[in-house]
């Protein structure tokens, strides 16, 4: 028997005891200000609030009968009050109560989300700063670029989170109305304050107008917004899985002693993490989907919604909160190697420099066109040959032609390729 609504951690919100522990502090409240609009006896009020309570066991086994949830509900907690039991749910539709409640529960689901990405913005921006000036390879298509370091992916991840967080505000914010306004939104049997009174004291805004039910946009802007979120994850696991490539192995997901990467071969060291991460991110976009859908109902209501956000708001709540959880474990003690990251920098013998050369040409008054067309000849013997870069570009004449061997040391310069990454860290708030 549970008698109080409290604030449970994320797997409990979705419980049959914290639904309908949500749903008698919602009956109760109105009751009170109805009581306090002299609508019902105010002795009434204090014998509900004294006596009211559920039995999850006892709701069930009259549903078995009624085939309705919320009928369900009131009666077994009519059986604990008695005869004052008569002034619960007067005037109320049963959306009243059950949109209410979910707008409670995605709430308390959305502050304990929005507490995991706090901490995971501010595990991302001591890594960041650990590894500023951690030089590594950019890379695009897959292939190698130029240099960058990889406190700048940190930093980028930082940044992302923080706009998370923002959105995730912004998702809690339009989730957390209520709607206590009868059967198709009118207060035909209530007043307004009577919804003011309760929406207040959950924590939430009264919905400025309704039908029979809250509007599922709000609904699908906050599922989508997990989705959103997930999609940042499953980034952040992406470049962590390819990173713990064996012929790459800049990075890895921290393996514990005693851990096992394979049931067949005893020297794998998996990105479990990250994968699981990577999978779960899909169940969220497909939620989404589904909640966009919900958004269309027939006229002032039909229950083709209901069904669907049984399963997804619980599952994609409880699915982040998890990848949440994952995420943070996984930057914090992740495994970085500067070592390799100089030597995978190293394996195209200094065609990052390529651009830079470029320019030097272009600087030299070489058009663009005619800069591209050296620059790349050079390239490709190297592709071709493994002769470093800054060798071929020695042995051609056309160029050396228009460079010392100085002037061309010069643009080898890693360090200058670089020069900006202080000012970028200053722009993210990462000094």
């Amino acid at each position: 028997m549970i008698t109080r609504y409290t604030r449970p951690d994320m797997g409990a919100i979705w419980s049959d005891e914290n639904k309908y522990a949500i749903w008698l502090e919602i009956e109760v409240l109105a009751c009170e200000a109805q009581a306090e609009l002299g609508v019902i006896p105010r002795e009434a009020v204090v014998e509900i609030r004294a006596k009211a309570a559920f039995n999850v066991e006892r709701i069930l086994e009259i549903e078995e009968i009624t085939k309705h949830d919320v009928i369900a509900f009131t009666t077994n907690v009519a059986e604990y009050v008695g005869p004052a039991s008569r002034f619960i749910h007067l005037g109320m539709t049963s959306s009243d109560v059950l949109d209410t409640c979910l707008g409670v529960q995605l709430k308390q689901a959305g502050e304990l989300m929005l507490a995991n990405l706090r901490i995971l913005r501010d595990i991302l921006a001591r890594r960041a700063k650990e590894f500023k000036h951690t030089v590594c390879i950019g890379r695009s298509h897959g292939i190698h670029a130029e240099p960058t370091t990889f406190g700048l992916k940190l930093a980028l991840w930082h940044e992302e989170c923080k706009r998370s967080i923002v959105r995730m505000e912004r998702a809690i914010e339009s989730i957390s109305v209520g709607m206590i306004s009868g059967a198709v939104g009118t207060f035909e049997h209530l007043s307004p304050e009577v919804e003011a009174y309760v929406c207040e004291k959950l924590g939430l805004k009264p919905a400025p107008v309704s039908t029979q039910v809250i509007q599922r946009d709000r609904h699908a802007e906050y599922l989508t917004t997990l989705a959103i979120i997930g999609a940042f994850l499953e980034k952040i696991a992406t470049e962590v899985r390819h990173l713990q490539r064996t012929e790459v192995l800049e990075a890895e997901e921290f393996f514990s002693a005693g851990q096992k990467g394979s049931s067949a071969m005893p020297h794998k060291r998996n990105p479990i993490l990250s994968e699981r991460i990577c999978g779960m991110a899909r169940i969220l976009r497909g939620n989404a989907l589904a909640a966009i859908e919900n958004n269309a109902l027939w006229h002032e209501r039909d229950i083709s919604h209901s069904s669907v956000e049984r399963v997804i708001c619980p599952d994609s709540t409880i699915a982040l909160h998890y990848m949440l959880h994952l995420a943070i474990g996984l930057i914090d003690k992740l495994l970085v190697y500067p070592e390799a990251m100089l030597k995978n920098l190293a394996l195209t013998h200094g065609l990052p420099f390529s651009q830079s050369v470029l320019l030097a040409l272009v600087r030299k008054e070489v058009s663009r066109e005619d800069a591209y067309k050296m620059v790349q000849r050079n390239a490709m013997r190297t592709w071709e040959t493994k002769i470093p870069f800054r060798q071929t570009l020695r042995e051609d004449q056309e160029i050396m032609a228009l460079f010392s061997d100085d002037e061309l040391d010069a643009i080898f310069d890693d360090t200058r390729m670089l020069k900006n990454v202080d000012a970028i860290f200053q722009r993210c708030g990462l000094n």
